[in-house]
Formats: C-alpha cells, structure tokens, sequence
C-alpha cells in the first residue's frame, strides 16, 4: 500500500499441554515453547512493529516461588531484544548450575519463564504514545493467584466511555480512559466476582489452601466472559491468562479480528495468522481452525480445551483489509484472493487504455501489491487467449498476422522501487513529504516516451499522498502518454473503528473528493444536513444511530469520484494524461466471499458503534478538529 497505515496488532497464544519435563526430554532444551513463540511472533511483525510484549506464566509453582514473568519493549527491533533477554537470563541462571539445565521442577522454581502457558504480542499503537507501559500484554495483579489477570489483543472498542462509565458505577477507578484499561479491568472485575462466588459456594466445605485449590478448579470462565463482555461494541480478538493457568481467547461476534487455533496432544496455540502457526508446529492449513465469531477457546488448568459460546453472532463481517494488505499473502487462501483481485479489474484497465496493449506497460506498487499484479497479468493472458482464439476462428490470411496474434504479450515491467526500508507512514507530517520523495527509485528507457501507456496497480489509495507527492512525477519523469492507476481495493470513503488507523475524514481522498464535488454542484447545504443530523445523534445518544455520512456520496457515480480523485492526487507539474480505477465492491465480494466486512467502502458498519464513529468523525471534521473519533 503506498499510503501504508497503522493497522491490527497480533496476538500469540501457547498453551504447553504436558509437563514442562517432557518439552526438555523430547525436544532436548528447556526453550521448546520460546523456540516456537518467537517464530510465531516474527511471522506476525507485519502486525506490529511499534513494540511487543511477551508474558508466562507457571502452572502450580509452590508459594514463594515466581510464578509470572513479563517483558515489553518499544526498541527499534523489540523482538529481539525481548527474545535476548530471555536468553539472557536463562544463561545467568545456569551459569553455576549446568547440571541443572535439564531438571524440569529445578528450572521452574528458579528461572523466569520456564512455564506451561505463553502470549505474545505485537503492536500498532493506534492512540497512546509509543511508551512501554502501552504494549500488552497488560497485567492485573494480586495476592490470590487465581485473581490474577494478563491480557493481550488485537482490538478496538468504539463505545469506550460508555464501559468506562459502567466501571466507575461499579466503584472502580480505571487509571485511563482507554479500551485496553477498560477492557481489562472489565474482565478483571468480574473475575474478582467470580472468584467470590465460589468461595461463598464452598467456604463452608473446605480450608484455605485447599479452598484456594478448590476455586481454581471450579472458576466458571464461559460464565465470566459473557458477564464481561456482553456491554462490548467493537472488533477484537482477546487474550486473557488466568495467574492459576487458565487461558481463554474470545472474538468479537461479527468475527471482525481474526483468530485461528491449532491443537494436538501437546500443544494449544493461537495466532492471528495461519502463516504464523504453519511456520511454528509445520502443520497443514486444514489442520488450523478458525475460532468461531462470538465464542471463546478456553483451555483450562489441566490443558482441555473446548470453544464456547459466549455472545450472540451476527452475520459474519470479517476484515477484507486483511486480505486485501495486512494478512501475510503466502497463506494459500490470501494469495489466491490477491491474485484474483486483480484479475477482476482487467475490464476497466483494458478500457481505461482503449485495448491498446501494444503500447501499454504493466507495473505495480509497493512490494505488496506483487501478488495483485500477477493477477492482473494472468487475466491479461486469458483476454489474450480469448482474442487469439477468436482470430483463428475467422481466420488469417497471412502467416506474419498469425505470427503476430500467437506470440505477442503484455509488457511487464518493474517501474517504481522501493529501495529503503523506511517506513514512511510513522514519520512526522512536517517531514514525510520528504521522506516520500527519497524512498522510492524509478527504472529508466524502458517507457517509449510520448508513445507508452502505464497501468500501475496498488492495493489501495487511501490518502493519496504518496502518490501526488512522489510516485506520479517519478513515473512523469519517464514521460508516459498516459499513467492509470488501478487499486486493487475499492474507494475508501469511511473511517474504520474497529483495529485500523483510519478515524479522520479529510484524510481519505475519496471524501475529498466528494467534498470538491458537493461545491462545483452547488450542493453543500447537504453538508450542513448531514452535520446536524450527526450531532443531534451523538448529543442524545442514540442507542441505534445511522450512518449519516452515506448521504454525502449518493448523488455521485463511482466514476465520477474516480474522476474527481485523479484531479486531487495529479501533480501540477505532470505532464501524462492521468486516470485512476477502483475495484468495484462487488468484485471484492466475488475475490473474498468470506471475508465480507466492507464498511471502510460501504459505509455498511456490522455494529452500531460503526455508525457512531462515522457520524462523530464528519462531525469533527465539519468543526475542524483533528481529534479521533473513538
């Protein structure tokens, strides 16, 4: 994506299902689980980057003995260095005891983070400075082990003072309004009032410690999650570590953020990416699993695990971003979407080019954008072969025009490069246009000048910065007749509220454009329509709001905002002809049918939270205000 954005984090789950011993007698090193956790966590880091966070936790240690171990780090490379550390402090502690190196029980009572239960995190810090004391995983303390709480996820809550408000009638007092406090001491409470209700159940029956045993073993946590969690408007995918060794991971009930599992007899893990557990456990994709939207995998102190419902499901409206871009593309199922995505535009290129292929080079940007460019070309070859085909049928008179149809194909060409590891998106607004124009390089004397057509596919378009600022007047340079940009993801019209980094209205082009249109058609009184039927809806707190926001696109054609974002993002000084084209919506439906979440698109948001983020965000936007939406 050439405007890169900030986007969902990831999450990594291990759950050791035998005894700690046998991990080192089969495996040979006492590291199997840290082995297999980093593995997990490097496949994800295109889910994180800004820090990450690890934590464990020991199953049955005796009292006196550390029984949760923690590292976060916001450093330049945080996994390595929190995988260093850990490295680290097992060598320090084996330094005087090598013949210790193999004892199971030794090392567990004497070295940190040699326990039965993992998770890992990577993060996008979406608000919140990029401190340490924002990475997860998050950790609720206390004296009572089965009170005890660490949590992890990939989410965003969109009705966040309303669950702050709930926790302060209940008589806490969150340190921060922010869903990832709210979120944690919400389950926190409740596991304090679960934890109570079993010991009033069997206070009578058994002494401490046994009753502490007791309360362990009978902790309803399906129970708990639902009390916990039915308030929750948003998209997420939550961890959560009991400090007895209980481990639950609950989706969100439209299965917006993703979840998938795999389990054998001695492994629970969870990941956000199947690539992150197939490269871990070397297991076949059909081994992995999907948690169901709206139910939790729960494993508990014994290592059963079971998924369990825990709130109603909606219909289905997983994230078509993380297809799109933010999901590793060499998951089979991702790749082939890719793939046929850009496939699917190939009707309006050839008609954005009047057909003439002779004179057209195909491109693509960024390195992302690889796979929807193979696509593109493979539905080339297949329109060639139509044509070819349809030639031979009406025959040829002379064997140089069927030398000609049989052997000519697309001009492929590697145009725009990337050539620094920057990422250009987290750089300060003062200093990225700069930053924009130095990363990328351009391939010289392949493009006839005055003559060539240029088809360039990206994944999508969201603010056109990059392309206005650098991209376009690096490929001007190689003087194009015409350069036509094709994305291989519909208009971004909407802001996303639910784990991506989109809550500003005038940062997508789309709106723009809509905006310049409204003012050349004299209708911007809808502007102020809109306005006052959005802050109407916030200010009486509507508990069913619309997307007021749709109103604003619907006097326009998707070409005609096509048009109008092509005048946006052209450079003054180009001199190519400039088109741009849009997948339509229906053909991502077509290229991800179960990956239907479209509301960044659509303005179709799968929970009323989505509409009150919309409305908030224009609103912002009308007044002037920078501020988030959410």
């Amino acid at each position: 994506m050439s405007d890169a954005i900030k986007h969902e984090c990831g999450i990594a789950l291990i759950r050791l299902r035998k005894p700690y011993q046998y991990y080192i007698d089969k495996y040979d090193t006492p590291l199997y689980a840290v082995h297999k956790l980093s593995v997990m966590m490097e496949k994800q880091v295109n889910r994180g980057q800004d820090g990450a966070g690890v934590a464990n936790i020991k199953i049955d240690v005796p009292p006196g003995k550390r029984y949760i171990s923690r590292y976060r780090s916001v450093e330049p490379q945080p996994l390595t260095d929190i995988f260093s550390k850990i490295h680290k402090k097992f060598r320090k502690g084996l330094k005087n005891h090598r013949d210790r190196s193999t004892d199971g029980k030794w090392l567990q009572e004497n070295l940190a983070f040699t326990g039965e239960v993992w998770l890992g995190h990577l993060r996008y810090g979406t608000h919140g400075s990029n401190e340490v004391e924002n990475c997860h995983p998050m950790l609720r303390q206390s004296n009572w082990r089965s009170r005890n709480l660490v949590m992890a996820g990939n989410f965003n809550m969109t009705n966040v003072d309303e669950l702050f408000g709930k926790l302060v009638s209940l008589g806490q007092h969150p340190k921060e309004k922010v869903d990832t406090v709210t979120v944690m001491e919400k389950i926190g409470h409740f596991l304090d009032e679960e934890n109570q209700r079993v010991f009033e159940r069997f206070k009578g029956i058994y002494e401490n410690p046994t009753l502490s045993d007791v309360i362990e073993e009978n902790i309803d946590l399906q129970r708990l999650l639902y009390r916990s969690c039915r308030d929750f408007d948003g998209g997420y995918a939550m961890c959560g570590l009991t400090g007895y060794g209980a481990s639950f991971v609950i989706r969100d009930p439209a299965g917006i953020r993703p979840a998938f599992y795999y389990a054998d007899d001695e492994v629970v893990v969870v990941a956000s990416e199947k690539q992150a557990i197939k490269a871990a456990f070397n297991v076949d994709y059909n081994q992995i699993q999907e948690i169901t939207p709206g139910s939790a995998l729960i494993v508990d102190k014994n290592g059963e695990y079971n998924e369990f419902p825990i709130l109603p499901r909606l219909e289905k409206r997983s994230c078509s971003f993380e297809r799109i871009y933010f999901s590793r593309g060499t998951d089979p199922d991702i790749y082939n979407e890719r793939k046929q995505l850009g496939k699917l535009l190939i009707p309006q290129i050839l008609k954005e080019v009047n057909y003439d292929l002779e004179n057209t080079i195909f491109s693509y940007i960024p390195n992302t954008a690889e796979t929807a460019f193979l696509g593109m070309i493979e539905g080339l070859e297949e329109y060639l072969a139509k044509k070819r085909k349809q030639a031979i049928m009406e025959g040829i008179l002379f064997e140089s025009d069927l030398e000609k149809v049989l052997s000519f194909r697309p001009r492929i060409e590697k145009l725009v490069t990337k050539d620094v590891k920057s990422r250009t998106f987290i750089t300060a607004d003062a200093l990225r246009d700069d930053m924009v124009s130095s990363v990328y390089d351009t391939t010289f004397e392949v493009v006839r000048k005055n003559v060539d057509t240029v088809v360039i596919i990206d994944d999508s378009i969201v603010r056109g910065t990059t392309l206005e600022k650098s991209i376009l007047t690096m490929l001007d340079r190689l003087k194009p007749k015409k350069i036509v940009v094709a994305s291989s993801a519909p208009q971004i019209r909407f802001p996303d509220c639910y784990g991506i980094d989109m809550s500003r209205m005038k940062d997508f082009v789309a709106f723009r454009a809509v905006l310049k249109l409204l003012e050349e058609r004299d209708l911007e009184y809808l502007l102020e329509d809109v306005y006052t039927q959005s802050v109407t809806s916030i200010a009486t707190k509507n508990p069913f709001p619309t997307n007021y926001v749709k109103a604003l696109y619907e006097p326009f054609t998707d070409q005609e905002i096509s048009d109008k974002i092509a005048e946006i993002i052209r450079p003054k000084d180009l001199n190519a002809e400039l088109s741009v084209v849009f997948q339509t919506v229906d053909n991502l439906h077509k290229a991800c049918p179960q990956h239907l979440g479209d509301w960044y698109f659509t303005g179709n948001y799968p929970t009323h939270g989505g509409n009150k983020v919309v409305n908030r965000a224009f609103a912002n936007s009308h007044e002037g205000k920078l501020e988030r939406a959410y």
